[in-house]
């Protein structure tokens, strides 16, 4: 497998994106949203990982982040999308949600490709990383993150977003606690 876009190193930050199969807007509801900034908080607490920006769009995570304490950012990572690819479609399962059925079927014909048994795919194989190597990338890439749901038209200004880390930039209340950079 290839190691382009993959965060292999220690102690360096990078940027990520993980995405649904297919785009799938899976975190159109709040308990799906919540699948995922519970999985991150756990992956502060017991792995590792020191986020300094993040975005939850309906499709696909943002980060900005590096794993510390002897941890591998890519190891975070597989188990990041190994935890919420199972409680996306436990809560899709249990929960109401109009689109069960064609998600399920989405999810179940990502995995007919795969040479390993596997019953449900959410996430795309692999995920989009680029080490942080330059104040001008970090800078570039927060407004990247901060400004995508208002690229997207969801929001008039970034800190309006609640799933974002510029409410934290912004000293407004969030979820998520970050580990914030001075931009200047």
């Amino acid at each position: 497998m290839s190691t382009k876009y993959k965060a292999t190193t220690t102690e360096e930050a990078y940027f990520i994106t993980i995405t649904t199969v297919g785009w799938i807007d899976v975190f159109t509801r709040l308990s799906q949203k919540y699948n995922i900034i519970n999985s991150l908080k756990h992956c502060q607490e017991k792995k590792g990982l020191e986020i300094y920006a993040y975005c939850l769009m309906p499709s696909h995570l943002h980060l900005l982040c590096k794993a510390t304490n002897g941890f591998i950012l890519s190891d975070v990572m597989r188990d990041l999308k190994k935890h919420t690819s199972k409680q996306i479609v436990k809560t899709t399962i249990e929960e109401t949600e109009s689109r069960r059925e064609w998600m399920l079927d989405y999810f179940q014909k990502s995995c007919e490709h795969l040479k390993r048994e596997q019953k449900y795919k959410v996430w795309q194989g692999g995920y989009h990383a680029e080490i942080v190597e330059t104040n001008w990338f970090i800078k570039q890439k927060i407004n990247y993150i901060h400004n995508n749901p208002v690229e997207d038209k969801i929001v008039a200004l970034p800190e309006d977003y609640y799933f974002s880390s510029a409410r934290n930039y912004a000293g407004l209340e969030n979820e998520l606690e970050v580990v914030l950079l001075d931009l200047f």
